[in-house]
């Protein structure tokens, strides 16, 4: 990428640094994929049962979820030089501790190191290029770096499926050492070190409340199914996630500089799009998990082929990108997320009638679809998220909605994960009816969703931005 007016040395530093975030924005998105494929081999290993694992998937997207908020205070108080290199360093070590454990205790507490460092990777990266880049290369910087972001899990599936079968499950994590280790020394070299750090202050108790709201009712969910947990621990777990929320809706009246102020709700167009974000994430994140493990356990799928099947949901997604600009604008958000949250839910209830008799190239043609039309209703729900908010308000708005995204999978993978494990004692171990009856829900939580969208009230093709949608789509 060529850079207008700076001297060759400079230009070669912004080129590294460009090449740099991408690199690490595409280790972050391939681990959230990579390991869905891998789970029945590493149940195997680690004598657990491979409907069980699904903590291995929640506890990474529930990491980010938690420092995903504090990453920009973070970046401005000690320097984003020293943030991107400890994200890398956290990121490599919980990497080389998947790969060493031997009981899922260990897995999970790795796997929330490599969490936190994968926190860090995009957003702090992301702000290295924003105060670098000339301001008129910004969209081009970020359209670059948004492509391996893509990359990741599209080839995440099919590359997991692949290590298991050629090598083991430790593999999928040892292959962030040497790519790890390449972006700290080349980070070290050309990233610009921060000197005067900001020391603003943060809110550290709302910031408290609200990570102890995610992680307790995260828990709650994925206990009894992922970590055992008895029914006392789960009440006591519910009661605290609500506790916590209460305590931070009251702190944040009150507190004149809260993490994510209340006054951002009185936006509509964010209300809805941060609660459509959250419910409609639910389903889409759990088909990724689901899919091949039902693939695996039920029709007696390699690892790859079962990781080769997510391939075509991945590029129809990266196909539907250049399309959702023209699709909203002729639409409107309206019309789009009503329609299309409907059809994301039917593409999901075409999976009740998935087993070893149907042919593979109509859960292909599921797939497909499926890939299509959550792509377009993410980048539908995302833009609608900050289309109106102010300029001073922005910054906070993206944070909220990073946090909801990671927070949805987290969820989504970990009701999933519960009501699976429910059904298949409900059915007296019909495993493949205990995948139908998740799918059920799941599509169904997913149709629900739709009355979110009701909400809209103004006319949604005064909210359309060309400009805006088109970065966003590729953005995020």
């Amino acid at each position: 990428m060529k850079i207008d007016d700076l001297d060759p040395k400079e230009q070669r530093r912004l080129n590294i640094l460009l090449w740099l975030v991408a690199c690490g924005f595409f280790m972050q998105t391939l681990d959230a994929t990579i390991v869905n494929t891998a789970l029945p081999s590493m149940a195997l290993s680690l004598h657990e049962s491979p409907l069980k694992m699904q903590s291995v998937v929640v506890i990474y997207s529930m990491a980010m979820a938690m420092l995903i908020p504090a990453s920009g205070w973070i970046s401005d108080r000690f320097g984003i030089k020293l943030v991107y290199l400890s994200a890398i360093f956290f990121f490599v070590v919980g990497s080389a501790l998947c790969a060493v454990s031997t009981n899922l205790t260990d897995v999970l507490l790795a796997r929330a190191l490599q969490g936190f460092g994968g926190a860090m990777l995009l957003p702090v990266g992301r702000l290295s290029i924003l105060r670098s880049f000339p301001r008129h290369q910004f969209l081009q910087a970020m359209s670059f770096i948004a492509v391996p972001g893509m990359i990741g899990p599209l080839i995440g599936p099919a590359l997991g499926g692949w290590l298991v079968e050629n090598a083991s499950w430790q593999w999928i994590f040892l292959i962030n050492l040497p790519v790890g280790t390449i972006g700290f020394i080349a980070s070290l070299v050309y990233m610009k070190e921060e000197l005067t750090p900001s020391t603003s202050n943060f809110d550290w108790l709302g910031y408290g409340l609200l990570a102890a709201t995610m992680d307790a009712l995260c828990l709650a969910i994925d206990g009894s199914s992922g970590l055992g947990l008895k029914p006392i621990s789960i009440w006591g777990l519910s009661l605290l996630g609500l506790l916590s929320l209460s305590a931070y809706i009251y702190h944040a009246l009150k507190n004149p500089t809260p993490l994510f102020s209340l006054n951002l709700f009185k936006t509509s167009s964010l209300s809805v799009g941060l609660f459509g974000n959250l419910f409609s994430r639910l389903g889409g994140a759990s088909l990724p998990f689901l899919v091949p493990l039902m693939l695996q356990i039920t029709m007696n799928f390699s690892p790859l082929q079962a990781g080769l099947m997510m391939l075509p949901a991945a590029l129809t997604g990266m196909l539907m990108k250049p399309l959702t600009t023209s699709i909203i604008s002729k639409l409107g958000y309206k019309r789009v997320l009503l329609i299309n949250t409907i059809l994301v839910a039917m593409s999901m209830l075409m999976f009740l009638w998935a087993s070893p008799f149907l042919p593979t190239w109509i859960m292909i043609l599921g797939l497909v679809a499926f890939g299509g039309l959550n792509s377009l209703q993410f980048t539908a729900m995302n833009t609608l998220t900050l289309i109106d908010l102010r300029k001073d308000q922005t910054s906070s708005g993206n944070a909220l909605l990073a946090m909801v995204q990671m927070l949805a999978m987290g969820l989504g993978v970990a009701i999933a994960g519960t009501l699976l494990n429910t059904f298949v004692h409900l059915t007296q171990n019909d495993t493949l009816l205990a995948f139908h009856c998740t799918f059920a829900v799941m599509g169904g939580i997913t149709l629900a969703s739709t009355i979110i969208y009701t909400q809209l009230k103004r006319n949604p093709e005064t909210w359309v931005d060309e400009n805006h949608v088109t970065l966003q789509s590729k953005t995020i």
